[in-house]
């Protein structure tokens, strides 16, 4: 029987940065992910994949406003 692989989506790679290139697959109680731009690859014990889990735009922390990036707007009235 062959093995199911499946993308995760939003996962980033760590070695090249592409987004969406990750697959993922289980076989004989160890996890196995590979990216298919590059040549990253990983095994993991399923135990240990809450640890090991890779960044994705869900999980990922939103990044703060700068106090740069802020401006007072003055709302205008039309009639006067």
């Amino acid at each position: 029987m062959a093995v199911q692989k499946r993308f995760i989506a939003g996962a980033i790679c760590p070695r090249c940065a592409e987004m969406d290139r990750i697959r993922s697959w289980e076989q004989h109680g160890i996890r196995y992910r590979e990216c298919v731009s590059c040549d990253f690859f990983e095994q993991l014990p399923i135990e240990d994949q809450a640890m090991q889990e890779l960044e994705t735009r869900v999980n990922r922390e939103p990044s703060e406003p700068q106090a740069d990036d802020l401006q007072t707007v003055k709302i205008l009235d039309p009639k006067g």
